[in-house]
């Protein structure tokens, strides 16, 4: 009968130790997954933003060169929306970050003849499709 009790105490112990052992790796991959699926989210939100202000940008530069409308087609208002892309391109990957700040330094060269000079809206419209482009490459490799 000691032989009895020794046995089921050993079996008890090992039950106890898997118990605890599958309880932490469960715990760690659920830590692990919840901080992936939030670095995700960020990048998702950082993304759907980044396209909403691309758009409104590429309605602006189409407003100030075609529309020669200086209110809807304003610098200023251009400047605020590259400089936010430029800011939420951070919590992308690098490619998307490269696309912006190439965007930024497009929009600083050419913000100022873009009313009168067709290149110059070429150029920023091309910068702001780049921007797109990586955007949706970074959103469709998220898991």
């Amino acid at each position: 009968m000691n032989t009895i009790n020794k046995n089921s105490m050993h079996l008890y112990q090992a039950t106890v130790i898997f118990s605890v052992l599958f309880t932490l790796v469960g715990f760690s991959y659920n830590v692990w997954r919840m901080e992936a699926s939030e670095k995700n989210n960020n990048i998702r939100t950082a993304c759907f933003e980044m396209l909403l202000e691309l758009s409104s940008l590429e309605q602006l530069v189409y407003a100030a060169h075609y529309d020669g409308d200086t209110k809807e087609g304003n610098p200023r208002k251009g400047w605020v929306k590259v400089g936010l892309i430029s800011d939420l391109s951070i919590l992308t990957t690098s490619n998307v970050k490269n696309a912006a700040n190439t965007l930024n330094k497009i929009w600083s060269d050419n913000w100022s003849t873009m009313t009168e000079e067709k290149p110059s809206v070429d150029q920023i419209i091309i910068a702001i499709d780049s921007v797109r482009k990586a955007i949706k490459t970074n959103l469709s490799t998220l898991e």
